[in-house]
Parts: C-alpha cells; structure tokens; sequence
C-alpha cells in the first residue's frame, strides 16, 4: 500500500534558526515558508536527494505544533509521511481492519494533495500522515 517517504516532519521552536540549520551549515537546499492555517503550521520544505524533511512552526494559539512544543521546548520528530497510489483505496482498507484515522475526510496539504494522518497508537507511537502520490 505504501509507496515513497515523501517527507519526516520535524516541530521547530526557531523557524529561522532551523532554516539557517539546514542552508548555511548543511548545505541543504530550503524552500520558503509556506502557511497553512487549515492545520495551524507554517511548514518549510528541506529538499534532499531522496526524501524531504519538513520543518513545522505553530501558526495561531491553537496550533497543534504550539502544543507539541509544550511538552517538548526543544521540538523533535512530529510526523512521517508515505505517498500512497490512491487515498481512498488506502483509507478503505485502514479502517477494514480498525487502524483509527484521526479525521477520515482527506484535506489538502502543504504539497496541494489529499493528506490524512493516521493515530499513533495504532502506528507504534508515530503519527503517520498518508499523502496521495
């Protein structure tokens, strides 16, 4: 079912500082921040050879980064995401064998594709975002 990681999602308590992070000192190249307020983030794009990492920043008080940075002040890992050939087949066969979806109506994402996450605890601990390919 699942195809490429397309990106690992990283929650960033300094935008800017992480940017640098990746541009000046390890050469990455850095898209512009972009923000969705549907999911309360402002998100940058790391483009790397085989895979992307994905800088989260809050975006409003009611973000859900602002609270993962509450608990954890230093960010970390937030997310993985895997490319699948079709989401409405995947979800289909998810929710046939009982794996919970946090919301099972796609939105679309930072890419301009249809995204769902799927719960940590059904995913060993790790929220994993399902992007169509």
């Amino acid at each position: 079912m699942i195809g490429r990681l397309n990106h690992v999602a990283i929650a960033v308590a300094d935008l800017q500082g992480s940017m640098a992070m990746y541009r000046d000192v390890l050469g990455a190249q850095v898209d512009a921040p972009q923000h969705l307020p549907e999911f309360g983030v402002t998100v940058v794009f790391v483009r790397l050879p085989n895979t992307n990492v994905e800088l989260l920043y809050p975006l409003g008080e009611n973000s859900p980064i602002e609270k993962f940075l509450q608990r954890n002040p230093s960010g970390g890992m937030h997310h993985v995401c895997y490319e699948v050939a079709d989401i409405q087949a995947a979800l289909q066969t998810l929710q046939e064998q009982g794996i919970r979806v946090l919301d099972p109506t796609p939105k679309i994402g930072a890419h301009g594709k249809p995204v769902v996450f799927l719960h940590p605890k059904e995913m060993g601990g790790v929220l994993v975002e399902l992007e169509q390919a």
